[in-house]
C-alpha cells in the first residue's frame, strides 16, 4: 500500500485542524477588538501546545492506526479507551455535521437562492432545501472519495490547501498595500467583556484548533510516520496561527461591522477591502475549505471504528475492508449516514457540543500520557517532552484551566447557549451505559491487560 509523505500530511492536518480561519467570524462581534487578538494569540498556545506535545510523545512511541483510542486503551485499560473512542465518534459527527452547512453558506456569496430555494418532490410531496441537497452530495461525495483511499484523499488535500490560502494571502497583501499610515493594534485587554461572551469567544478559537490528535488514527498509512509527523505538525501550527493572527488583524483595521462579519463571512470583508472579484476568490476558498475539512476529518474518523471494533466493543461488520481498495468502507458509510442527519442542526450549539466533547477525550489522552510515564518511564519515545512527571501535570492544568473557563462562562449564561453544552454532558455520560451494554453480552472485555503490564513484570 503506498503511504502519504510529509507536504501531504501537513495538508491533511491544516483542514483536520484549521482549513483556512472560515468559521473565526463570529469571533470580533462576541468578544470585540481589544480581545480578539489576545485569544487568536494566546488560546492555541495555552490549549493547542500541551495538546501537540502529548500527541508528538505518544505518537512517537506507538505510531499505530487506531492513534488516541489506542494510547488511552493502553495506558488506563478498556473501559477508558472505549469513552475515547465513542466520545471522539460523537463529537467528529458533530463537527463534520459543520462543514456541508459552512460550504452552503460560502455558495450562496455567488447564489443567494440557495439558503431559501426548495425543490418539490411531486412523488412523495415534500419540499426539499437545495442546501441540504447540496449537503448530502458533498457527504456521500466525499464518502466515495475516502473509501477509493488515503493516497487520493492527500493528494487532493494539497490542492485545496493551494486555494484556500492563496486568496487570504491576496487579501492579506491588498489590505496591508492599502493600509494608510501606520498598524494601529487595539491594546490587549479583557475589560468590559461578559463572562458568557468571553467563554463563547473561548470556544470559538478552540474550536478553530482542536484535532491535532485526530490525525494519528492513520499512523500505519503514512511513511517514516515518527519524523513526518513531528515535521508536518510544527509546519502546520506556525501557518494556522499565522493565518489567523492577520485576519483577525485585517478584519479590525478594515472597520467592517463585526456584526456584518459574522453574518456573512469573510467573503464580506474581502468585497469592503477590494471589491467582489476578491469576495468571490474568498468564498469560493471557503468552500474549499470546508470540502478539504469534511474530506480530511472522515478519513481521520474513519478509521476509528475499525480500531475499535478489533477489540470486539464494535460489531465485526465494521471491520470490513474494501475488496479492492482496502479501505474500511462499511465505517466510512456508517459516518456518512449519520452526517446526514446532523446537518439540520445549529452551528453555535454545534461548535459548543463538539468542544466539550472533544475537551473530555483530549483529557484522557493527558491522563495517558503521565501513567506512562511512570510505569513505562524507559519506553522507546523518539520524541519526548523535556519535563519532569510533577512538570507534565503543571503543564496539563493550563488546557484544563482553558477548558473550565469556557465551558462555566457557557453554563452561567443567561442565554440559551447553555443548553448545548448540558446536551454535550448527556452525551458524555452515554459511554458508560453503552460500555455496559457491551460488557454485558462479552465481560470477558473488561479483564483485558494493558501494554504496560508485561513491561512492568519485566523490570521487577
Amino acid at each position: 500500500m503506498k503511504k502519504i509523505r510529509v507536504i501531504q500530511l501537513v495538508a491533511l492536518i491544516f483542514f483536520t485542524v484549521s482549513g483556512g480561519p472560515y468559521g473565526l467570524e463570529p469571533l470580533l462581534d462576541s468578544v470585540g477588538e481589544y480581545a480578539a487578538l489576545l485569544l487568536v494569540v494566546l488560546t492555541p498556545l495555552l490549549w493547542d501546545v500541551p495538546a501537540i506535545l502529548t500527541v508528538l510523545e505518544l505518537n512517537s512511541m506507538m505510531p499505530v492506526n487506531g492513534g488516541y483510542y489506542q494510547w488511552v486503551r493502553q495506558a488506563l485499560g478498556p473501559f477508558w479507551g472505549f469513552c475515547e473512542g465513542w466520545w471522539t465518534w460523537l463529537y467528529t459527527f458533530v463537527d463534520l455535521a459543520i462543514y456541508p452547512v459552512l460550504f452552503v453558506q460560502y455558495a450562496a456569496f455567488f447564489f443567494p437562492a440557495l439558503a431559501t430555494f426548495n425543490i418539490h418532490l411531486e412523488l412523495i410531496n415534500i419540499d426539499l432545501p437545495v442546501k441540504l441537497s447540496i449537503c448530502w452530495l458533498i457527504i456521500w461525495t466525499s464518502a466515495m472519495l475516502n473509501i477509493w483511499g488515503i493516497l487520493p484523499v492527500g493528494k487532493v488535500t494539497v490542492v485545496l490547501s493551494a486555494v484556500v490560502l492563496l486568496p487570504f494571502l491576496i487579501l492579506f497583501g491588498i489590505a496591508f498595500y492599502h493600509h494608510s499610515g501606520g498598524m494601529q493594534i487595539p491594546a490587549p485587554s479583557l475589560k468590559n467583556v461578559a463572562f458568557p461572551s468571553l467563554s463563547f469567544g473561548l470556544y470559538t478559537v478552540m474550536w478553530n484548533c482542536f484535532g491535532w490528535d485526530s490525525v494519528t488514527t492513520y499512523a500505519d498509512e503514512v511513511e517514516k510516520p515518527v519524523r513526518a509527523y513531528l515535521v508536518a505538525i510544527a509546519i502546520a501550527f506556525v501557518l494556522v496561527i499565522a493565518v489567523y493572527f492577520c485576519i483577525v488583524l485585517v478584519s479590525q483595521q478594515s472597520h467592517i461591522d463585526f456584526a456584518v462579519l459574522k453574518s456573512s463571512g469573510y467573503p464580506a470583508l474581502a468585497q469592503l477591502i477590494s471589491g467582489r472579484w476578491l469576495g468571490s476568490l474568498i468564498a469560493f476558498g471557503g468552500m474549499a475549505s470546508t470540502l478539504g475539512l469534511y474530506a480530511a476529518n472522515l478519513l481521520s474518523v474513519s478509521r476509528l471504528p475499525r480500531a475499535i471494533a478489533n477489540d470486539g466493543l464494535l460489531h465485526n461488520s465494521i471491520n470490513k475492508l474494501h475488496p479492492r481498495f482496502q479501505t474500511p468502507y462499511i465505517s466510512i458509510l456508517l459516518c456518512s449516514a449519520v452526517v446526514s442527519v446532523m446537518v439540520l442542526k445549529d452551528f453555535d450549539a454545534l461548535l459548543i457540543i463538539d468542544v466539550t466533547i472533544y475537551g473530555a477525550g483530549l483529557f484522557l489522552e493527558y491522563a495517558s500520557l503521565v501513567k506512562l510515564r511512570v510505569k513505562l518511564p524507559k519506553a522507546n519515545r523518539p520524541f519526548k517532552i523535556r519535563l519532569s512527571t510533577p512538570g507534565l501535570c503543571m503543564m496539563i492544568l493550563i488546557p484544563v484551566s482553558v477548558y473550565g473557563i469556557a465551558i462555566t462562562g457557557i453554563f452561567t449564561s443567561a442565554d440559551s447557549i447553555w443548553l448545548p453544552a448540558f446536551i454535550a454532558v448527556l452525551a458524555l455520560l452515554s459511554a458508560p451505559l453503552v460500555w455496559l451494554f457491551v460488557t454485558w453480552r462479552k465481560p470477558h472485555l473488561k479483564m483485558h491487560k494493558t501494554i504496560f503490564e508485561p513491561f512492568h513484570k519485566q523490570n521487577t
